[in-house]
């Protein structure tokens, strides 16, 4: 078994017992730490994939503990599946990656596991396939392993082994000529220390042998699909009641049997659009406590070799600024580096901001500096857009600085999914939104833009990202190698133009989203979040020209009509109301000379 490597992925239904399950795992594998974790999270069917959400934080918070554990093998990845049936999805994406060995939180022969038939797994699992049953396994002892030979002995000796430990094996096989030649080779395995041939039933025989054993190995056959019927569960489930041991069914596969596996393989059926939002959301939406452990993030940064950057965009935010900065610095560079680099992007501001970042000793860039061939406009998503040019990090965090209760995790929280998570590429932030009435802060009622604009149009005319739940919010991260390629709207519409674009390159589930709980800023008036609304939907309509092939915005009105009324004056105000739309920035030649010369210096 140890003459290659040899990587398991573990399927667990509870995580109970998750350290020894971990332990089992590495055993089994080769070297011991190429080992793969997955939650098998079943929601009933009559429910919303969604509802799976807390619960699959709560398998997230106990995964990384196990990560993190010291005395545990570090597995290469742990993650939950949710879904109504998450062992026919996980043997789908099996299918897809390099696994040897699905080790199975077996829930025994005549029950479902992960939703799926213990018939269904035998067939379908397209590697080698162990299947645990009950806990005595979890205390080394002895171990009866019933094997008919063939492809399953190898792997049976090898999952014997691995139960008993230092304790004896005894070898029960039955009086078949072809099939005791088959087990020679193991009769002759010094772990071996007894041998009992049957000569009546094999299942009255098991049951007999089982006492004194922890654990009994027994092997089952793959069955080509819509052919011969897989080897019976009542006959294992006898063998399962009637012992007092854990019950471990072990198959290999044989190479000839791939070719029954093909990527269209009946388990795997169209789900509807909204059942793959309802997964995403339950998968994908975290809440910022997942990462509060800095030290594990740190040494995830520095295994993975990344640099992060935080961009600090800011117009006149004296009063804030200054907390701002304090808080993340002290926390998330002077305590424990997981920041490289804290930079503040300045929009011409008229008031001390800039003075007191300087004095914070922060990096400061007016925008307009920022590659003035390329010209300037106003507004924040120029500013973003600029600060990739001067920001070095492979991963990036914008962070707004006008948030009055900021604290540490408004940066960790963003972080935390794209250290975690390979595939995702840019996480935005949501939180409640209190707004002031009059004198009195009510709790809800902050994002009126979001919900009254921005959420209705996505779930419209973009039901993919219909789960998001602050898509306007100004706390979002991403990957350089994500936000490079895809363009910026100058102003008020770079939030959504960065949402929709990075769903057209990248895909949801290439989108988290984390929950950072409260944030507390200064509310806009009514007439500035109209603005604001007026160029949100001429974004909307711009990728909506692209997506459905239609003109829409050349024939638009780009100007806007606002009301004035003062006690003094009665009127309508026009006002231009345009985002700019800049090129990806790895278009832009002065970037790619900067990254060239980056690429050389290292």
């Amino acid at each position: 078994m140890a003459a290659r490597p040899y990587r398991v992925l573990l399927a667990l239904s509870d995580h109970s017992d998750l350290s020894a399950w971990v332990n089992l795992a590495s055993q089994m594998a080769y070297p011991h730490d190429n080992i793969e974790v997955r939650g098998l999270l079943t929601v009933p069917e009559e429910k919303s994939l969604s509802e799976g959400t807390n619960l699959a934080r709560e398998w997230r918070d106990v995964l990384e503990a196990i990560a993190n554990d010291p005395n545990l093998p570090t597995p290469q990845s742990s993650s939950v599946v949710v879904d109504y049936k998450p062992m026919s999805r996980l043997i789908n994406d099996i299918n897809q990656a390099n696994v040897d060995l699905l080790l199975v939180q077996w829930s025994g022969a005549e029950a479902l596991t992960g939703n799926m038939s213990t018939d269904d797994m035998l067939q379908f699992a397209p590697c080698d396939l162990v299947l645990v049953h009950g806990k005595p396994w979890q205390h080394k002892g002895p171990v009866l392993l019933s094997l008919r030979g063939g492809p399953n002995a190898s792997l049976g000796l090898h999952v014997a082994k691995t139960l008993a430990e230092n304790e004896s094996i005894t070898l029960f096989h039955v009086t078949d000529q072809g099939q005791t030649t088959n087990l020679r080779p193991m009769l002759s395995d010094p772990r071996i220390t007894r041998t009992v041939t049957a000569n009546t039933s094999i299942g009255e025989g098991i049951i007999r042998e089982s006492v004194g054993h922890r654990s009994i190995v027994m092997g089952a056959s793959f069955h080509k699909p819509h052919t011969t019927a897989s080897p019976s569960s009542r006959f294992m489930n006898d063998v399962d009641s009637k012992t007092q041991s854990s019950l471990v069914v072990v198959r290999a596969l044989r190479p000839e049997a791939l070719s029954f596996h093909q990527p269209t393989w009946p388990l795997v059926v169209e789900e509807s659009l909204s059942t793959k939002v309802d997964r995403w959301f339950a998968e994908s939406t975290f809440h910022h406590s997942e990462f509060a452990d800095l030290k594990a993030l740190m040494a995830l940064k520095e295994k993975q070799g990344v640099t992060i950057s935080i961009g600090l965009p800011a117009l006149n935010e004296e009063d804030t600024i200054g907390n701002v900065i304090q808080t993340l610095k002290s926390a998330l560079m002077d305590e424990i580096p997981l920041i490289d680099e804290m930079v503040l992007i300045d929009s011409n501001s008229t008031d001390r901001t800039v003075e007191i970042a300087e004095s914070l000793h922060i990096p400061v860039y007016r925008h307009p500096d920022i590659l003035p061939e390329m010209g300037t406009y106003r507004g924040k998503g120029e500013a973003l857009w600029k600060s990739l040019h001067v920001l070095k990090g492979d991963i990036i965090a914008w962070v707004d600085t006008d948030i009055t209760n900021i604290q540490p995790h408004f940066a960790y929280g963003l972080l935390g999914p794209l250290l975690r998570r390979p595939e995702v590429q840019y996480v935005k932030g949501f939180y409640q939104r209190p707004i002031k009435v009059g004198e009195k802060i009510e709790s809800f009622g902050g994002g009126r833009v979001t919900e009254l604009v921005a959420r209705p149009l996505l779930n419209l005319f973009y039901p993919e990202l219909s789960g998001i739940i602050q898509p306007l919010s100004g706390e979002y991260a991403g990957r350089r190698e994500a936000l490079e390629r895809v363009p910026f709207f100058s102003g008020y519409g770079v939030e959504t133009g960065l949402l929709l674009d990075i769903l057209e390159q990248f895909g949801l589930e290439a989108i988290a989203q984390s929950d950072l709980e409260v944030r507390i800023h200064y509310n806009q008036p009514l007439v500035d979040l109209s603005k604001m609304s007026f160029a949100i939907l001429q974004v909307f309509i711009a990728r909506l020209e692209g997506r459905f092939g239609t003109e829409m915005l050349d024939k638009a009105n780009r100007s806007m009509k606002l009301i004035v009324h003062e006690p003094e004056r009665f009127a309508l105000d026009i006002v231009d109301i345009s985002d700019q739309q800049r090129p990806p920035m790895i278009e832009v030649p002065a970037y790619r000379e900067r990254l060239e010369k980056a690429t050389e210096a290292n």
